[in-house]
């Protein structure tokens, strides 16, 4: 099995009219020179237009990456914040547009950090900078960016986000709660978040502070809320656990 020209195959569909989501020259060059493969471990899968759970993460389906990339519009030599590291894969292709010690890589789930600093490393792009915060913050000490890409939904862009941006910068983002859509918003809009929008889309929501994938935190909260409704159904006594009952499974009895 040729990796390149799976590789080739697998960008070439992409720009097919079918698709049509890849149409830069720079997108095009990027994703045939990243060996996606090494960011999974299924070669099998690594170039099927799919996306499919990693690691803690979910990998986006080569078309999805595309779309995202080609709305960012990334240029060589601009500053990119990547919020939601995932494998990775995302950041590599950015690295190959704009230069790797130029992308800069936020997840809030430690164990996600650091797989893809390592995957970015043997990989060959190990001057991609990836660090574990909450990224609805972003990443301020680095600020302004040229571009910002989240791979996540919210229901309005976060604000430090959108303040992070130079003047002249762009933040791609899926907006929206239950029906999303993939939206764009430049530099000089920052008193305007509604941006312009590129089509729906379907992405997890942007997790906050207590709810990464493996977080003691959130585990314990799950479990103390469940521990909590238990004792609370345990306490009920006399005519109020007699009404539950009766008026649940029971029914009228004679």
């Amino acid at each position: 099995m040729d990796l390149a020209v799976l590789c080739d195959d697998m960008v070439d569909s992409l720009e097919h009219p079918s698709k049509g989501v890849v149409s830069s020259e720079s997108v095009s060059a990027a994703m045939r020179a990243v060996p996606r493969h090494e960011f999974v471990e299924d070669d099998r899968l690594a170039y099927a237009d799919r996306s499919f759970e990693h690691r803690g993460t979910r990998v986006l389906a080569p078309s999805t990456a595309a779309r995202l990339l080609e709305a960012l519009d990334a240029g060589e030599g601009d500053s990119v914040l990547v919020v939601g590291a995932g494998v990775g894969y995302t950041a590599a292709v950015l690295a190959e547009i704009v230069g790797e010690h130029n992308v800069h890589a936020v997840d809030i789930t430690r164990s996600v950090v650091l797989d893809a600093r390592r995957t970015l490393a043997s990989a060959g792009y190990d001057g991609v900078f990836v660090d574990c915060r909450d990224g609805s913050g972003g990443l301020p000490e680095y600020a302004p960016f040229d571009r910002i890409l989240v791979e996540a939904a919210a229901a309005d862009p976060p604000r430090p986000l959108v303040e992070q941006l130079a003047s002249d910068g762009r933040l791609v983002i899926p907006v929206g709660v239950g029906e999303q859509s993939l939206t764009a918003i430049e530099g000089d809009e920052v008193g305007d978040q509604k941006g312009r929008p590129l089509g729906t889309v379907a992405f997890a929501p942007l997790l906050v502070a207590g709810e990464e994938a493996d977080s003691i935190e959130r585990n314990r909260t799950v479990r103390e809320d469940r521990e909590r409704a238990e004792r609370a159904l345990e306490r009920r006594t006399g005519w109020e656990r007699d009404w539950i009952d009766w008026d649940g499974d029971e029914g009228l009895s004679d």
